[in-house]
């Protein structure tokens, strides 16, 4: 945080500002030759790769394979980053087919925009084809990666911050956050691509950070619920579900960018709590308790299903696989074995 006199837009000339408050980074995109790095992009990578590497170890505690999570994300990623762009184009249409928009800029992923309900929703269809194909129940599978995707939102945000959105209606609180004027090397203002010339155009209430700061106190919440009771069947990730929902039915309230409106009411509002309420009931009415372990193993290595655990003549190698015997024979059969051979032998040993 800074406590410095700086110039704010629109105050009479020669006046100044002795406020503490958050800075804006003076730049979102570094250029290093034709190769722009931006780091939006960097935060959301960095939030994938901590969600699978989390998730793995969490997938594995709970019987699953070590590697799963990787091989489900090569599906759910991809769907993920299309669908949160989608909802995003559709939410926010007139910006690019509307009047003076252009519908080349809704391709421009790097420039910021993704609804995380379009994520979950198309990245959930992708992560079903992937558990499909490998044969795991897809809920107890997003039970395993719940906290990890919500922790990699909150470092996504990070990402809102460098490129200077996401944030509320002006505010003179200590933690307000400047927002800068940027222009490009052709001194046009842009604000994504610019550079900052030092001038703060406002202070406004940083809602992408109680989003952050939402996200991690949910996580860790989900981590204690999830431990202290066990639940399964999709539960943990309901609740992240309804817990995210909640959060941001309330910051959406404090943004005054510019959104699509239903009603006077910000599109993404009504989303949260429609989500909120589906996520809410399927909790309440989801199976109890927890997958036995045993069934969270992949169909790509032979295993013992909880039905054969009794079964004698099979021996369990130390690598889990099953090493088939001959078939168990009824106690009966094993009583009968016996005299059978003895009438046998007696009936061979009599005088003709």
């Amino acid at each position: 945080m800074t406590a410095a006199s700086f110039p704010v837009a629109g105050a009479p000339l020669g006046t100044t500002s002795l406020l503490a408050y958050i800075p804006s980074p003076p730049q979102g995109v570094w250029y290093v030759g034709p190769l722009a790095l931006r780091a939006y992009a960097l935060f959301i990578i960095i939030g994938i790769v901590v969600a699978i590497v989390w998730g793995d170890r969490r997938w594995v505690a709970r019987g699953g394979d070590k590697g799963t999570v990787l091989d489900v994300a090569v599906w759910a990623v991809p769907f993920g980053l299309i669908g949160g762009r989608l909802y995003h184009v559709i939410t926010d249409a007139p910006t690019y087919f509307g009047e003076g928009g252009n519908p080349v800029d809704a391709l421009k992923i790097w420039q910021g925009g993704l609804g995380i309900w379009g994520a979950v929703l198309l990245g959930g269809i992708g992560a079903w084809i992937a558990c499909r194909r490998r044969g795991i129940p897809l809920p107890a599978f997003g039970d395993a990666v719940a906290p990890p995707i919500l922790l990699a939102q909150a470092i996504g945000r990070i990402g809102n911050y460098f490129n200077q959105e996401l944030y509320g209606r002006e505010t003179t609180l200590p933690w307000g956050l400047e927002i800068y004027q940027r222009v490009d090397a052709n001194g046009r203002v842009d604000s994504l691509a610019g550079v900052s010339t030092g001038l703060v155009e406002r202070v406004v209430h940083p809602t992408f950070l109680y989003e952050l700061l939402w996200n991690v106190v949910v996580v860790v919440l989900l981590v204690i619920v999830d431990r202290r009771f066990r639940l399964g069947h999709g539960r943990v990730f309901a609740l992240y579900v309804a817990g995210y929902c909640a959060g941001r039915f309330v910051i959406e309230l404090m943004r005054t960018d510019y959104a699509t409106l239903i009603g006077g009411i910000r599109v993404n509002s009504f989303t949260s709590g429609i989500v909120f309420l589906l996520a809410a009931a399927y909790v309440v009415l989801a199976r109890k308790g927890r997958e036995d372990p045993a069934t969270l193993a992949t169909t790509d290595r032979t295993r013992v299903e909880p039905e054969d655990t009794d079964t004698g003549g099979d021996e369990t190698g130390s690598d889990g696989t099953v090493t088939a015997g001959a078939p168990p024979e009824s106690s009966a059969e094993q009583k009968a074995g016996p005299q059978k051979s003895g009438q046998q032998e007696s009936s061979t040993q009599e005088p003709s």
